[in-house]
């Protein structure tokens, strides 16, 4: 496993990092690390032929994987599909799930693990426009 640096916090927010992409193995979960209430972020990395080692599924949460980099298989029960650099896939509650790297290089990827049915507003229907001077 990895480690997430903490960067800086205040008292609306956590600022972290894994460091480089190209230079991240393993794996980190970072809700622990920036104190995350609604949902698990994790980075992955396989190597060329790697697989997770296990098959798993959730109870109560749905999880979204996003591939950065690499090609590969992913299977959801008795489901195999073939997957790439840009792939967002969605991975509902009840099922077995795993992921395997058939390129030459490594894959990268992101999974966003949240509660299935708790996204109550998004995007615009969730933010409001202010009026805040920009500092940047």
């Amino acid at each position: 496993m990895s480690d997430l640096k903490k960067m800086n916090e205040g008292t609306k927010y956590s600022h972290g990092s894994i460091g480089s992409i190209a230079d991240f193995n393993g794996k980190v979960f970072v809700k622990d690390g920036l104190n995350e209430s609604s949902c698990e972020i994790s980075f992955g990395v396989l190597n060329p032929g790697e697989a997770v080692p296990f098959f798993h599924s959730h109870r109560e949460n749905e999880e979204n994987y996003i591939i950065l980099s690499g090609n590969g298989l992913f299977q959801v029960n008795d489901e195999v599909f073939p997957i790439g650099e840009g792939s967002v896939v969605r991975v509902a509650t009840g099922c077995d799930r795993n992921l395997k790297n058939t390129s030459d290089g490594r894959m990268v990827y992101i999974c966003v693990q949240a509660k299935e049915g708790s996204l109550g507003g998004y995007t615009m229907t969730d933010a409001e426009l202010t009026d805040r001077v920009s500092l940047l």
